[in-house]
């Protein structure tokens, strides 16, 4: 058979065609470049290179100051007024402040049971606590499940308390609300709240109450999270890294040097009266813990974090859930701190010090900036200047911050460290999501408000495994693709082939890196995957 020629498959006027339209986008390109396209990404340069120098000098107060916390011994015991309770002879049972539980959920069927027997079981005059579950779940068997779960242990002499609600408006902040309306809450004198899957021990509230009875100005004792599940999958030992730097560094740093921090909205206790005066839980964001911790401390009330007191929890291990989780952590603060901000300025109670740290640091900076250099300058600026050499990447702000900001947030988590690498491509994958979701809060846009309940898998995911498994799992190609992370992946893959062919920087061998992880993501090949 002849071989057939390009002109034989090709007719010459579509040849010609493609040649024109080749030609033509190639003088557009030209005639854009030099005065469009080269100023527009100088500018997003010098923007990314200011808020990369935002976030390292940031980083490096907070590990200056966390070096001298543990220097000089800055410990909470030391820094106010810290007691253990006594009997008290005469008084009996009644010298000890009374102490309500929450435990909000949400269709929590697999670790429902974790809470309620972790809070069944604190150490405390039996006659001066009371447990509150919270049930908002619409899974009438689940709704049945912790109902029989909570007569259980009132059947052993707990005092416990199932409280439902014909609507679930605002959440879990509405819900908590509803359950501090409840008549025999007027007596209780704090408040300590955790979610479905947490774990406190035995002695939680004997290492927590005390700084508050002792010390009228503190409102809030926060506890540090340890996560059960942090091994399970890579995904889950990327989080604790993430996690890890946050309750080392930036909660300990805030608490002693402001008496600020967020609060984390579980494996906590309130000062009700400080509650009551900051003006209770609001559902005006999806970040109703720091909404609360905000309007507190504006009101004068101070917070301590207690990062030797760990409370068992659950890491969301599936794809689908963190992305949700991250969503909601991400578009909250931003949401907040377009609501917060006027108010935090006028505000008259606080130092003008504090005012600086609450907006700059701790809103500005932590909520805003490092979300969005995070995926701008590291997945699109930086990649975008491999296309135009024009605009160069000076090497302090390509190599030399990025780099020693990762080891400043790597630290956190010693057992890691060689993870390094990876958690720096997830992290910038994620911040894709983490920057739409900011956008969305700071515009209050559509999702604004989206409150999707992080989900846990308990130990469903090890009786499944162990259960005999399908031939073919099955699963939705929607679930498993994202369309946002492949676009990106194509985009730095494309960035990367440029700069094999034509560039000077070798950016490519981060390009092609950070593409595949971008793919990895995109296809679902990331986290714990449960068949339906």
């Amino acid at each position: 058979m002849d071989q057939l020629s390009a002109t034989t498959l090709l007719p010459d006027r579509f040849q010609g065609t493609r040649d024109d339209v080749s030609e033509h986008l190639g003088v557009v390109w030209s005639q854009m470049k030099a005065p469009v396209i080269v100023p527009l990404l100088s500018i997003a340069v010098a923007i990314c290179l200011a808020m990369s120098l935002m976030l390292f000098i940031e980083r490096v107060y907070m590990g200056i100051v966390i070096v001298l916390v543990k220097l000089f011994g800055r410990k909470p015991e030391n820094r106010y007024k810290w007691e253990p309770m006594k009997d008290d002879v005469e008084l009996g049972n009644s010298a000890y402040p009374m102490v309500l539980v929450q435990i909000p959920m949400y269709n929590e069927k697999e670790v429902y049971q974790f809470s309620i027997r972790a809070a069944c079981g604190l150490s405390w005059p039996s006659d001066r606590i009371v447990i509150q579950v919270l049930d908002d779940s619409t899974d009438p068997t689940v709704k049945d499940l912790v109902e029989l779960e909570c007569q259980r242990w009132a059947s052993k002499g707990i005092n416990i308390k199932y409280e439902v609600r014909d609507n679930r408006n605002g959440y879990k902040a509405g819900a908590l609300k509803d359950g501090m309306k409840q008549s025999y809450v007027k007596q209780c004198d704090y408040v300590a709240i955790f979610d479905a899957d947490f774990q406190p021990e035995p002695d939680f509230l004997w290492r927590t109450i005390p700084f508050l009875v002792h010390n009228p100005e503190i409102a809030l004792v926060q506890s540090r999270w340890k996560f059960v599940n942090s091994d399970e999958c890579l995904m889950t030992r990327m989080q604790e890294m993430s996690l890890d730097y946050h309750f080392t560094v930036e909660q300990e740093v805030g608490s002693s040097t402001h008496a600020f921090f967020g609060f984390n909205g579980t494996a906590g206790v309130w000062r009700i009266a400080a509650l009551n005066e900051a003006g209770g839980w609001k559902d005006r964001t999806t970040v109703e813990d720091m909404d609360l911790a905000v309007r507190a401390s504006l009101k004068g009330w101070k917070f301590v974090y207690l990062g030797d007191l760990k409370v068992k929890n659950e890491l969301p291990s599936t794809l689908k859930a963190y992305r949700y989780q991250q969503h909601r952590w991400s578009c909250g603060p931003a949401n907040l701190f377009r609501k917060m901000v006027m108010e935090i300025v006028r505000n008259k109670k606080v130092s003008m010090w504090k005012k600086v740290h609450v907006i700059y640091s701790f809103f500005i900076v932590r909520k805003l900036v490092a979300h969005i250099v995070t995926f701008v300058f590291y997945c699109v600026v930086l990649p975008a200047t491999v296309l135009v050499p024009e605009v160069e990447v000076p090497k302090w702000g390509a190599v030399y911050i990025p780099s020693i900001i990762t080891i400043l947030n790597a630290v956190g988590t010693p057992r890691s460290l060689h993870l390094m690498v990876f958690w720096i491509l997830f992290e910038n994958v994620m911040s894709l999501h983490r920057t739409k979701a900011t956008f969305i809060g700071l515009l209050e846009a559509s999702r604004v408000n989206e409150w999707i309940v992080t989900e846990k898998l308990g130990d469903a995911l090890k009786v499944k495994a162990s259960s005999k498994a399908p031939k073919k799992p099955r699963f939705k190609i929607g679930e498993r693709l994202h369309l946002l992370e492949l676009g990106v992946g194509a985009f730095l893959l494309f960035c990367g082939c440029y700069d094999v062919a034509f560039g000077r920087n070798h950016y490519f061998i981060y390009l092609y890196i950070q593409a595949i992880a971008f793919f990895i993501v995109g296809f679902g090949y990331i986290g714990t995957f449960v068949p339906n």
